[in-house]
C-alpha cells in the first residue's frame, strides 16, 4: 500500500509526504532522521492521510497536497475528521 500524509508540526505549519509504511515514517520524521524540514519543528503529528494501491497515484496526489494552501490543508484535514 502507498500512503499520502500531511503531518502538523510544532509550529504550527504542515509537511506533506509520501511512504508505504506510515508508521515507520512518521517515527522517523519524530526521531530526528525524517525530512530535513521537520527535523527543526518536531514533534511532528499525523494528522491525515490517503492510501492508494498504485505508487504514481500516490506520488501525484502528494504533488497535489504539496501546493495547497495553508487554510486549503486545514480544511481537508476538517472534512476527513468530520467523515471518520
Amino acid at each position: 500500500m502507498n500512503y499520502v500524509y500531511l503531518l502538523r508540526c510544532a509550529d504550527g505549519s504542515f509537511y506533506g509526504g509520501w511512504t508505504t509504511d506510515l508508521a515507520a515514517r512518521v517515527a522517523k520524521h519524530n526521531s530526528g532522521k525524517g525530512a530535513k524540514y521537520t527535523r527543526s519543528r518536531l514533534p511532528a503529528e499525523l494528522v491525515y492521510f490517503e492510501e492508494y494501491e498504485d505508487r504514481t497515484q500516490a506520488l501525484s496526489r502528494e504533488w497535489h497536497l504539496k501546493r495547497l494552501t495553508h487554510e486549503e490543508k486545514l480544511k481537508l484535514i476538517e472534512q476527513s475528521k468530520a467523515e471518520q
